[in-house]
């Protein structure tokens, strides 16, 4: 995409989506250019001439006032002036054909009665998120009810052209229905959608697939409370049904997408529209993987994989081509609910899907850099130092560009391997100390064990994860009459925790009521708690004697005596 130059390649994200960014501009410039002023490209150098290579010409050729007038500045995509047209021809009393009045309003719909300009997207996507609620909660925030309602107000205008034209026009079929029901959906008019479907339907006309499509996926707008949203979903399904209309792909797509935003009721309906499309043979595309795992994943704490994994499994056995525009979002939200899971296999499984077939094709440079710098951010969570440090060298500025959260996770992955290198050097170090302290040989004198050198091993054996060394210097402490501080014996403990080790907690509760400290109580109820515990395990700590239990009781028995 950018010059093989050091110099102009882009350092950061934000460097490389204003470089691809500033590309596509420019071919918009020239796009621009030859549009409104095709009198300057009128030259052909080419030989032989290949007309689809040359700038088509957007200039109307019919004069006059005419319906084949009329239809060329409809062809050209001329909103203003085909609507001028059209009024033109009702005052001087010429009939509009009703195919050619259903092609402006096509016009009209799909444009929301605006110029098209390069600048104007052809459909903006959907905020189709919606906070997690209580499962009892049958009834969705009415603020997010609200808000696309108000939406809708500047987008789509009362009485625009596209609404004017329908109401005057002297006969009306399923057609002229249809488009206005998706534009008015396509612009966010809900209401006025779902009204005209009613109109439709006493006129007795039918709605096509794609009316249908459009239908389903505004009923989130339509409704406030969740069982609401699927039953009018389902209304609209026994409609089509009625109807005799086939669904499609995208059917079922709209579907998902409106069960995203029906709380619990959407993970339950879900998985009954995939084997409704399994039954009917047909084959879910990434758009319906990606409102599966927006309905259990998104909004809540994800606390099984069962859903992601039984999906990667299907993905990672086919190459995909994109058959819905939300197709795209797919790998990015496996990314994230990956993360969330902190699952590396199931990152890595992805990553295997991605690399099959043409997969890699559904990430534009923005999706590119948002999906490698969450997998990046999970291997330095999950992953060893090496592999960390192999992925960074492969993925670095020809796949991703490390934000400033990446470059941490990596630092603070290299802490962590670093922390673990000097723990491991130090146990060789701890190691050398207690071969001082032990007979060698033949009259060699041991050094004697003090206090604290005793607890630096343990500390130090510990913090390397050495559990069994550790204990063998902890047993030190009751031959040679010592006492180890609370700070050595914590130390051991959460190492006893780390290594799951609670035979080894046990034992360190025992030797501490042994020696009569009073972290013994507080120790004993740290094993209790933060261990799973067998049956065996319980009564051996249970049945742990407390010196200070003793001593009360053999000085009771000592005052009785002298009485």
């Amino acid at each position: 995409m950018f010059q093989d130059d050091p110099f102009l390649m882009p350092r950061n994200a934000a460097n490389a989506r204003l470089y691809s960014l500033s590309k596509e501009s420019g071919r918009n410039a020239a796009k621009y250019i030859i549009k409104n002023f095709p009198q300057y490209f009128d030259k052909t150098f080419a030989e032989p001439n290949v007309p689809c290579l040359m700038p088509e010409s957007l200039t109307p050729q019919t004069e006059g006032v005419s319906e084949e007038a009329l239809k060329e500045r409809i062809h050209f995509r001329m909103v203003k002036e085909s609507v001028d047209m059209f009024d033109q021809l009702l005052q001087a009393g010429t009939p509009v054909s009703l195919e050619t009045t259903n092609s402006l309003l096509d016009l009209l719909c799909f444009y929301g009665d605006g110029e098209p300009t390069p600048e104007k997207e052809q459909e903006e996507k959907e905020d189709m998120e919606e906070p997690e609620v209580n499962a009892s909660e049958q009834k969705a925030p009415k603020r997010q009810f609200r808000r696309g309602s108000q939406l809708s107000g500047p987008r789509w205008r009362e009485n625009n052209h596209a609404e004017r034209i329908f109401k005057i026009m002297p006969e009306r079929n399923a057609h002229s229905y249809c488009t206005m029901i998706r534009g008015m959906v396509k612009h966010e008019a809900y209401s006025k959608a779902y009204n005209m479907y009613i109109d439709l339907l006493n006129e007795r006309h039918k709605a096509d697939v794609h009316t249908f499509n459009a239908l389903i996926r505004a009923v989130p707008y339509l409704k406030e409370r969740f069982v609401e949203r699927w039953e009018l979903a389902k209304e609209f399904l026994t409609h089509m049904a009625q109807q005799k209309v086939q669904p499609t792909l995208l059917t079922f797509n709209s579907v998902l997408k409106s069960l995203r935003r029906c709380g619990g009721v959407g993970r339950t309906m879900s998985l009954l529209v995939l084997k409704e499309m399994e039954a009917l043979d047909i084959e879910p595309s990434l758009a319906s993987y990606d409102h599966l795992l927006s309905v259990f994943y998104r909004g809540a704490d994800p606390q099984s994989s069962d859903i992601i994994s039984e999906v990667l499994n299907e993905v990672e056995k086919r190459s995909f081509t994109a058959q819905d525009p939300d197709d795209a979002n797919f790998f990015t939200t496996a990314m994230q609910v990956c993360c969330e899971l902190k699952d590396i296999k199931l990152a890595y499984q992805l990553n295997k899907a991605l690399e099959k077939g043409d997969n890699w094709k559904f990430l534009d440079v923005d999706r590119l850099n948002g999906y490698w710098s969450k997998f990046f951010s999970l291997l330095c969570m999950m992953e060893q130092i090496e592999v960390v440090l192999k992925w960074y060298k492969e993925m670095s500025s020809s796949l991703f560009y490390p934000s400033p959260r990446n470059i941490l996770d990596l630092l603070q992955a290299l802490d962590a391997a670093n922390q673990l290198e000097i723990q491991l050097a130090f146990a060789k170090c701890a190691e050398e100390i207690k071969a001082v302290h032990e007979p060698a040989g033949l009259g060699q004198i041991p050094l004697e064990w003090t206090g604290s050198a005793l607890g630096n091993v343990v500390v130090l054996f510990s913090r390397a994860g050495r559990t069994q060394d550790a204990w063998n210097m902890m047993e030190h402490f009751q031959k040679t009459n010592r006492i180890p501080t609370d700070k050595v014996m914590d130390e051991f403990f959460n190492c006893a925790k780390q290594t799951n080790c609670p035979d080894e907690a046990i034992k360190m509760v025992k030797l501490a009521a042994s020696l009569g400290l009073l972290s013994s109580q507080r120790l004993k109820s740290r094993t209790e708690e933060e261990f799973e515990l067998s049956e065996t395990q319980k009564k051996a700590l249970e049945s742990i004697k407390w010196d200070g239990d003793s001593s009360d009781s053999d000085s009771d028995s000592s005052d009785s005596d002298r009485e």
